[in-house]
């Protein structure tokens, strides 16, 4: 949806495609970091956003064993806005969707879901140039032809998968069972994460609910569901006894969503009329709750690199490898360090049986302020952070190449 903004924003001629017939999925990732906001601001949008309502999160906190920290201050960042700001995914992109149909070159399918992709000489063969793709829209079968097919489809990307793109799995050691309970009104948290040997709880602020994350080795959430809905609210309640009862608003599996746990990235994002970016490139780790905002990261560094070609009529892959280039190695990194985390402490702590206490690491950041801002530049702004390069074409303009 970024990308397709900040496209037609340019002048070019854009079709986004969504499956459903709305944004309103639960459990999205919702936290919108300083590096988009600075985006928004770029964009003069950014008082506009927030006019939405959202929270607004200055500190990272946790709760390991008995010992609550602070791991991240954001106050100090130099950016518009030093703070996460948590809103629904749905609101953000209902909002990126009134912005960009203002430009008469952007058009949102609702209900099209892309099913293959059209090549010339018909067949998705190595060398063979992406011409278009295929989708079912309103239950018909449609053909789009594009100079460039952009797959922002997720971590189960039907482009990627027809393009004949194989990721690399780099390995996660938990999934994350989602769920939500009421909040009450005068209600804040001391931490947004509480972590004791064998399991994690992560509550989001979201208004008059929790958004809440239980955090499972991986591979665990059959053998966890055989024990009862019962075992599971016992188990919310030794991490958060002060929800009380509130407990018992899960009163079934059906109110509890699994998210596997997937990190794997793309050794190669393109073919000639085709790129991939976020998840569809590199799925990442809930660690930080960064993969909203590296995708907005992408969509922006692919806006800048590829107007000029796309104004042209002519993309190359080398205009598509420029892109790779670009986000190659900020995801890297990110990966990296969420790797690194995963292994060395969550599967650890997953793993624990006896009374957890927190490393040193964490006390010193916990004590130290100045060291508080590095976790919160990591995931408030990230590596290589992208700014808007590309103009305005002007309201009604569109008569650019599709995509």
């Amino acid at each position: 949806m970024m990308l397709g903004f900040l496209l037609a924003r340019a002048g070019i001629d854009v079709i986004v495609l969504e499956k459903h017939g709305d944004f309103l999925r639960d459990f999205r990732g919702d936290t919108i970091h300083p590096s988009t906001l600075t985006v928004m601001h770029e964009l003069g949008l950014l008082n506009e956003f927030l006019a939405l309502p959202h929270r607004e999160v200055r500190r990272l906190t946790a709760q390991i064993g008995d010992t609550r920290l602070t791991l991240g201050d954001f106050t100090g960042l130099p950016t518009v806005c030093k703070f996460i700001a948590l809103m629904p995914q749905w609101d953000f992109l209902d909002f990126l969707a009134a912005q960009g149909r203002r430009y008469a070159g952007f058009h949102l399918m609702m209900r099209a879901e892309a099913t293959d992709l059209i090549t010339e000489g018909g067949r998705v063969t190595e060398g063979a140039r992406v011409t278009g793709l295929r989708a079912i829209s309103g239950g018909e079968a449609i053909d789009i032809s594009a100079d460039l097919v952009v797959g922002t489809d997720g971590r189960h990307s039907t482009v990627r998968a027809r393009a004949d793109l194989a990721a690399t799995d780099l390995g996660a050691p938990m999934d994350v069972l989602w769920t939500r309970l009421s909040r009450r009104r005068d209600e804040e948290l001391a931490a947004l994460g509480h972590a004791e040997a064998g399991r994690i709880f992560i509550m989001l602020d979201r208004g008059d609910y929790w958004q809440c994350a239980f955090v499972i080795p991986k591979g665990s959430a059959d053998e966890l569901r055989q024990r009862g809905i019962e075992e599971f609210r016992r188990m919310i309640l030794d991490l958060s006894p002060w929800l009380g009862d509130r407990v018992n608003e899960i009163t079934s599996w059906d109110d509890v969503k699994l998210l596997t746990v997937t990190v794997d990235r793309l050794p190669r994002w393109h073919r000639a009329g085709l790129l991939c970016i976020g998840d569809a490139a590199h799925a990442m780790s809930p660690i930080g709750g960064v993969g909203i905002n590296l995708a907005i990261q992408d969509a922006v560094a692919a806006a800048n690199i590829l107007v000029a070609p796309l104004r042209r009529g002519t993309v190359t892959e080398n205009d598509l490898a420029r892109v790779q280039r670009r986000r190659q190695w900020p995801t890297f990194v990110t990966q990296r360090l969420q790797l690194a985390i995963q292994n060395r402490a969550i599967s650890r702590v997953l793993a624990g049986t006896g009374p957890l206490k927190p490393p040193l690491l964490l006390k010193l950041i916990d004590r130290l302020r100045v060291l508080q801002g590095i976790p919160a530049r990591l995931v408030g702004i990230g590596v290589r952070p992208e700014h808007v390069r590309t103009e305005e074409a002007g309201l009604g303009r569109g008569t650019e190449p599709a995509i």
